[in-house]
Formats: C-alpha cells, structure tokens, sequence
C-alpha cells in the first residue's frame, strides 16, 4: 500500500470515527458511568467486533475481485454512491440524544466487552458500509491481503483511541454533542458526502 494511499484512508479513518455511531454512543454512556478504566473493556470489545466485520467485508471484496478484473471500478462507483446516500441520511437526522440512568448497571469486565462486542457486530449495515469504504483504497495491482491486514489494523487503532477519548472525555463531550448534535451532524454528513464524490476519481 503506497505511502500517500495510507495517509489519505487515515484522514478518512479518523473522520469516520468521529462521526456519531452506536458503539461511540455505547462508550460515552460507560464513560459517563463507569469511568474511562472500566470502559477500555468496552472499547476492546469494540475493536474485536470492527476486526470481524472488517475480516467478513473483505473476504466478500477479495472473491468480487477475484471472479472479474473489472469489479474494483464498480465497487467504487457504486461504494461512493452508498457513502453519499449516507451521508445525506445524517445530514437530514435529528440530534443524538444519550439517555444516562442513576443506576450503575453492571460494570464487570466481561459485560461491557460484551455489550462493545455486540454493539459492534449486530449492525448488518456495518459490512455494507465496509464493503463501500474499503474499495476505494485498493489497488488491484498489488497484492490484497497486505493491503486488507493494514487497512484492518488502521481502522481498528484509530478506533481504539477516538473511542478511548470519548471514554475520558464523555462528561464534557456528552453535554458539548446535546447543544450542537444537529450541526455535529451536518459536519459528518458533508464528511460522507464528500467522500463518496471524491474517493472514487482517487488513483
């Protein structure tokens, strides 16, 4: 994977990140409530739950490539409309509300890499967006699985500490996400948006 290809997905990895979903949700929640130490196990099961879904959209990818030389253009096309219809779908939604209760709940270790695994994988849509996002910083002429490993293993640290940081800063981001949520997500939206007009025309 060529060096300004990387830096690029990135860039996009991280916005990706910031924007609004139901484990960064789930990980200010268990911040809010059980501190930024307990909520690592959260965040870890997160990660493991974006490795598997990734694993599965790339195997799906990998075969589409495999079976016509011509695939990895349509992926992009039609990838970059999916991004685009994303992004239109949060540019329109309401602003993110979190409901945090008096209750502690139940703060084992073991349940909250539960409930992060979970939240991560139980989203079908998840592998649709991957196998949108992924595609556009392939290159068909080098060989996939190293650019598949490093794209898994970018996407998933960058989601490690973005979450991490939600988790340690969820007291103050939280109140900041209420008062701007709707502008917080038109940013995001555009985000989206603009990545499915430009990725597609990147070589």
């Amino acid at each position: 994977m060529a060096l300004h290809t990387w830096l690029l997905y990135l860039v996009a990895a991280i916005g990706l990140s910031l924007t609004p979903g139901p484990n960064s949700l789930l990980v200010l929640t268990h911040g809010a409530l059980h501190g930024h130490r307990r909520t690592l196990f959260t965040v870890a099961g997160g990660a493991l739950g974006f490795t598997a879904v990734i694993a599965l959209s790339m195997v799906g990818i990998g075969a589409l490539l495999q079976a016509s030389a011509h695939a990895l253009i349509v992926l992009k096309l039609v990838g970059g409309a999916y991004l685009v219809w994303l992004g239109v779908q949060l540019w329109r939604a309401p602003p993110v509300m979190f409901e945090i209760g008096a209750g502690g709940g139940d703060a084992r270790a073991a349940t909250l890499l539960r409930q992060g695994l979970l939240t991560a994988v139980s989203n079908p849509k998840a592998l649709l967006f991957y196998g949108a996002f992924l595609p556009q910083f392939i290159d068909a002429r080098q060989p996939l699985l190293p650019q598949f490993v490093v794209m898994s293993a970018t996407f998933v640290v960058v989601e490690w500490f973005v979450e991490w940081g939600l988790a340690l800063l969820a007291h103050r981001v939280r109140p900041w996400l209420q008062r701007v949520g709707r502008g917080f997500n038109r940013a995001c939206g555009g985000l989206f948006v603009g990545m499915g007009c430009a990725l597609p025309l990147t070589r």
